[in-house]
Order: structure tokens, then C-alpha cells, then sequence
């Protein structure tokens, strides 16, 4: 590999939900600002039909949730290694490729990181799943050989990759003065990677650090299933989800799936399901709950109510209790919430998070005893059931929370600069 300078490589962390861009400067590595002086931009991108603009971020959030008519596009990770990639959305009536998508976003983030930077990046080390796809090996290349491909497309010279948990590891391994061999799990937006690492203040210095990773393993299930699983248990009902028709049968629940998955939202706003949803109203045993979905329909506020059960989630992090208040969709429509509820809608989804684990250390050779640190990053790593589960699994080892949504893309700075310094 050529000598290039530091000065122009970064490390990308491209999230589910949020994205950061670092790069090491005299001293340390630095996040840089993105939006609003924050190092986080949200993963999500509005075309907004009134304007004809295109928004990112927080600011696309905002144009939407004020109501601006358009096409709200979030959790755009997930289309890589997936069939939907070569696929097609309309936008301002006209028709853009799912990759190209991806390209819009990953060269705003470029262009914003330049900017901040007062320099144009030319190298990158880009994170990734420990799987883009679960059990597909030709699909999770394509995953990453594509976003490599848009890396390049937007400006970058040279590209490569780091497992996002490892990514972590390397920046939590500037905070230590002795050895540690440290479990990072790392809960993003999307999926769930897990790495065994030996870290220390010597090794950090190492070039090669092949032979401190002991082990790498991953599931795809992340915050967004702990989202839609909440939804459908607490919120969807609301709506009609599991009601009876006049005919004894249940509503069709297509619906309410896509309505609770951020990615399949805008599936919910054609005009056959809404044709098809005035029907079952005419013959719902409880037509106010499927007259709130009909106007859930009509003033397209599905990716709304998917941002308020987030919010919810995240509230319930804190705190036993909170109240989702829907007076968008009707006045005076309030749901209490709990984090029991919560807990027991997405206990089988910690259940396979805490396999993969079990088996990760399973095949590593490693009794849970000798672990010393469980280093805990990623937004959805927040969960208090998941980490109480994780933490009985090893109770020797010491709970560590990292910057759940920087310590990524800190330690892909430090690769970078490792790598191209």
C-alpha cells in the first residue's frame, strides 16, 4: 500500500440510523460536526414535493414531520446485500435506483466531513457488520463491495474496511493502562456484532493486530426490530391489528407489518391499500380502531407514528413508564406504555442476540469467567433487559459503556490513521 498522509483519510461509520465521520488530528481522533454542531447525522434522507429540495439528516426529519408532502427514506443500510438495492422508488415523479440512494446520502456525509475538515478526504476505512446479511456469504460481499463502490463514486480514492465492533474496541483501548480481554457488543440500528479482543496500552502500538481478535459474530436484528416488535405488541392494536372482521377472521395484518418497519412504510400509501383497507373498515367488528388507521393512511403519518414509538422506546431506557400522545391521528388518543411491555415484546429477540453470543464464545474456546470487560456501543445497546441478560451471562466481567453513537466511527479514525498514516 502506497504512504499517503493521515491529513486525508477518515473513517466512515455509515448506520442504520446514524452516521459519523472521524479523522485524527495532533493528539486524538476527532468526530467532526455534521449537522447543527453535532457529530451524528441521522441516517435520513427527504425528497420534499413542495420544494423540489432534498433533505438530510435531522433537517429531513423536520421537513417531514411538519408535513411537508414528499418521500421520507431512513434505515438505508439494510438495503445493502438485499434483493431492493437494483430496485427503483419514484421521487419528484421521477424514478431513482435504490443505489443511488445510497450514493446520495454517503456523498453528503463526504462533502459535510470535507467541509468541517478544511480538507478533501481521499482515503477512508468504512465500517461494516460483522454480517451485512445472516448465512449468505455471496450476498454480504455484494453488501460490501457495493458500498465500497459508492465510497468511490462520491470521491474516495482508496477504500477499505473494519468490523464495526472492532472499530470500538480500538477506540475504548485509549482509555485503558493495563491489559483487558474485552467483549464489545455493539447493538446498532440493524444488526448485532459482537468481537473478542485482547487490548492494551502495548498492543495498541502494533500494526498488526490480527493476532489480538480473537473472535467475530453477529446477528441481524437491531434497534429497528425492537421498534417494530414494540409496535405491533402496544401501539398497532390502536389501529386494528389483531381485530376480528364481521366474518370472525382478523384483518389482514400485511399492513400493520409494513406500517411498523420504517423501510416498508411508504408500501402502506397506494392507492389499491387504501381501497382495500375502506373495506375491511365496512366490516370491522371495531370500526374505530380501523378508522384510525384510515386516517393514519390519508394524512400519511406512518413514518410519524414509527419516530414516536422510537421515541418511546428510548424514553422507557430511563424510566418505567411514559405516554405516547397521538393527537395527530385523533384527538385526545393517548397510549400508556411500560417497560415491562416493552420487555416481554422483544424478550425472544434478546433470547437470539444472547445465542449468537453463547456461541461465540462457544467456538472461541473462552469460558465467560476469563472476560474482563463487556464494552456496550451502538444506540440500541441502551436496552436495560438486553444488558441485565448480557451481564448475567459474565458475571466476572466488568459492564463498560462507550459513546453509543461515536465510539465507532472514533476507532475507524484511529484505523485510518493507522492504516494510511
Amino acid at each position: 500500500m502506497p504512504h499517503v498522509s493521515s491529513a486525508r483519510a477518515c473513517g466512515l461509520d455509515f448506520g442504520t440510523s446514524n452516521s459519523t465521520v472521524g479523522c485524527v488530528r495532533p493528539g486524538r481522533e476527532t468526530l467532526l460536526p455534521l449537522e447543527e454542531g453535532k457529530v451524528t447525522l441521522p441516517s435520513v434522507v427527504f425528497f420534499n414535493a413542495d420544494d423540489g429540495r432534498t433533505y438530510f439528516g435531522r433537517a429531513a426529519l423536520q421537513e417531514y414531520l411538519s408535513g411537508y408532502d414528499g418521500r421520507l427514506m431512513r434505515s438505508m443500510k439494510s438495503l445493502l446485500g438485499s434483493r431492493l438495492l437494483d430496485g427503483r422508488t419514484e421521487v419528484h415523479g421521477r424514478s431513482l435506483l435504490f443505489r443511488d440512494l445510497l450514493s446520495q446520502f454517503i456523498g453528503e456525509l463526504k462533502q459535510r466531513a470535507d467541509r468541517q475538515g478544511g480538507r478533501s478526504f481521499e482515503h477512508v476505512v468504512l465500517g461494516r457488520p460483522v454480517y451485512f446479511v445472516d448465512d449468505d456469504q455471496v450476498a454480504d460481499r455484494m453488501a460490501e463491495t457495493t458500498l465500497g463502490e459508492i465510497a468511490r463514486s462520491v470521491g474516495f480514492k482508496e477504500v477499505s474496511f473494519q468490523f464495526e465492533p472492532i472499530a470500538a474496541a480500538f477506540h475504548y483501548e485509549t482509555e485503558i493502562d493495563r491489559e483487558e480481554l474485552v467483549l464489545v457488543v455493539d447493538i446498532g440500528g440493524g444488526t448485532s456484532d459482537f468481537s473478542l479482543v485482547r487490548l492494551s496500552p502495548q498492543r495498541a502500538a502494533r500494526p498488526d493486530r490480527r493476532e489480538d481478535l480473537l473472535a467475530n459474530g453477529g446477528v441481524h436484528i437491531g434497534g429497528t426490530d425492537f421498534d417494530r416488535l414494540f409496535s405491533l405488541a402496544s401501539v398497532m392494536p390502536l389501529f386494528g391489528f389483531r381485530s376480528l372482521l364481521k366474518s370472525q377472521r382478523e384483518i389482514p395484518s400485511r399492513i400493520y407489518y409494513d406500517l411498523a418497519t420504517w423501510h416498508s412504510i411508504n408500501a402502506a400509501y397506494t392507492y389499491r391499500v387504501l381501497s382495500e383497507q375502506k373495506r375491511f373498515a365496512l366490516d370491522s367488528q371495531e370500526p374505530e380502531k380501523t378508522a384510525r388507521l384510515l386516517g393514519l393512511i390519508e394524512k400519511r403519518a406512518g413514518h410519524w407514528l414509527a419516530n414516536e414509538v422510537e421515541q418511546a422506546k428510548i424514553a422507557l431506557s430511563d424510566q418505567p413508564h411514559t405516554t405516547l400522545v397521538l393527537d395527530r391521528i385523533e384527538a385526545g388518543l393517548q397510549r400508556q406504555l411500560s417497560r415491562d411491555e416493552f420487555d416481554a415484546a422483544t424478550s425472544a429477540l434478546v433470547g437470539k442476540i444472547e445465542a449468537k453470543l453463547a456461541e461465540l464464545l462457544r467456538d472461541a474456546g473462552v469460558a465467560p469467567e476469563r472476560i474482563d470487560t463487556i464494552f456496550f456501543t451502538g444506540g440500541a445497546s441502551g436496552v436495560p433487559q438486553l444488558r441485565r441478560r448480557i451481564a448475567a451471562m459474565l458475571p466476572q466481567a466488568r459492564p463498560v459503556e462507550g459513546d453509543l453513537f461515536g465510539s465507532i466511527g472514533a476507532g475507524l479514525a484511529i484505523e485510518a490513521a493507522r492504516r494510511y498514516g
